[in-house]
């Protein structure tokens, strides 16, 4: 550590040349003029006692030593800005990265999430909607919710609530002169709303699994419309554009505000539900302490009410 060292300003300024092999281009990266970098490499040059550049016309060419110092203040420069960014990140708040489906997200949590915003003003939310199930640790994901069957709920995971299908239409369907709604049969002159995925997540989820069970054999729809997002069919369903089966708890919402009716009553249960995960790196941290209590104590809250 007794050692004389550049200056700081000299390395950069030299290993900026040596990247470009241009000192114009290196002033341009480091908003200095080219003789300034030109004077830095030179006096860099003469605390060292050797030549880190054969200067020719309109070009420059690392010498021998200039090679081994270019690879040297290289990886010093780049460890120091590493540390640095560890360093200004420490002084900066994390933000609270939450893992779940689209439509969970959209129709559940995202008309929710005003609530913890007003008890913790100072937490920062970063929403990952996706349907792809990510690995905690790996993507650095400090709490998940996860829709499977209680048999593949991960380790240490928390259940937030079932789900329970049900049709569900806008009330403006109810009013149409000629179309009633008032026992399964009528769904003939109604268009269905179907959730299309690769794989058939909800059992009783899907329209030809419910109209079997309430003995529709044969039932042809007025028509139908696909969608690949629970989210889209709902948001179809809102506007009236045909009969939905609406999975609780995503749907409560609405059928609380009258935005959805429940059609028939009879409501089927799911083997499926929603499950809270917090990675283990970050199960000690108060903000995502505070975060998993709002979300038991939101669901709970949610499931209770009439």
């Amino acid at each position: 550590m007794n050692r004389s060292l550049p200056s700081l300003d000299l390395l950069r300024g030299f290993e900026a040349a040596a990247r470009h092999l241009s000192f114009t281009r290196a002033a341009a990266e480091l908003f200095l003029t080219q003789s300034a970098v030109s004077r830095q490499v030179q006096a860099l040059e003469e605390q060292l006692g050797v030549a880190l550049f054969e200067r020719r016309h309109r070009a420059i060419r690392l010498t021998e030593a200039g090679q081994q110092l270019q690879r040297a203040a290289g990886d010093a420069l780049r460890l120091i800005g590493d540390a640095a960014d560890r360093i200004r990140a420490q002084g900066t708040p994390q933000a609270l990265t939450v893992s779940c489906s689209i439509g969970f997200a959209s129709l559940w949590l995202v008309p929710r999430l005003a609530d913890f915003r007003a008890q913790h003003p100072e937490v920062e939310i970063r929403i990952d909607a996706n349907n792809r199930l990510l690995d905690l640790e790996r993507e650095h994901v400090e709490v998940a919710v996860r829709y499977c069957p209680a048999a593949l709920a991960p380790a240490g995971a928390a259940k937030l609530f079932g789900e329970e299908v049900v049709p569900v239409c806008s009330p403006a369907l109810l009013d149409l002169p000629g179309k009633p709604l008032v026992e399964p049969a009528d769904l003939r002159h109604h268009v269905l709303l179907h959730y299309q995925m690769a794989e058939k997540v909800w059992p009783t989820g899907a329209w030809p699994v419910w109209l079997e069970t309430m003995q529709q054999h044969g039932l042809q729809a007025a028509g139908s419309l696909q969608f690949n997002q629970y989210d889209q069919l709902i948001h179809a369903a809102l506007e009236g554009q045909g009969v939905a089966l609406g999975v609780s708890p995503l749907v409560r919402r609405h059928l609380r505000q009258g935005r959805l009716v429940a059609l028939f009553e009879k409501r089927f249960a799911s083997p499926r539900g929603y499950y809270l995960l917090t990675g283990r790196f970050a199960a000690e941290r108060p903000d995502v302490q505070a975060f998993a209590a709002w979300l038991r104590a939101t669901a709970e809250r949610d499931g209770a009410e009439p």
